[in-house]
């Protein structure tokens, strides 16, 4: 199986309030020289056979349908081999 992979984020136009929030906490927290947080979602798609560009189109079609509100939000379809919960799997905090 393939990992299809959609990333959504406000539009730049757009608040962020959460992403404000994290931006506030993080000084409180110890974390110095971060600028700026945008906040947005991370969709990981199970997918059936060989990727091609007619399954990308459609989840195109179902990330601006469904996944993501197109007035306020971009979104970015891409393929990874390993999900986040994969990768943070093997790597152990030092």
């Amino acid at each position: 199986m393939a990992r299809v992979v959609v990333d959504v984020m406000p539009k730049p136009e757009i608040l962020d309030p959460q992403g404000k929030a994290v931006l506030g906490a993080l000084p409180r927290l110890g974390f110095t020289g971060v600028s700026d947080v945008r906040q947005g979602k991370r969709f990981e798609l199970e997918v059936e056979g060989e990727i091609t560009g007619e399954v990308l189109e459609e989840i195109a079609k179902l990330a601006e349908g469904l996944l993501s509100n197109p007035v306020i939000e971009d979104y970015e379809v891409h393929v990874e081999e390993h999900s986040v919960a994969e990768i943070a799997g093997q790597v152990r905090p030092a």
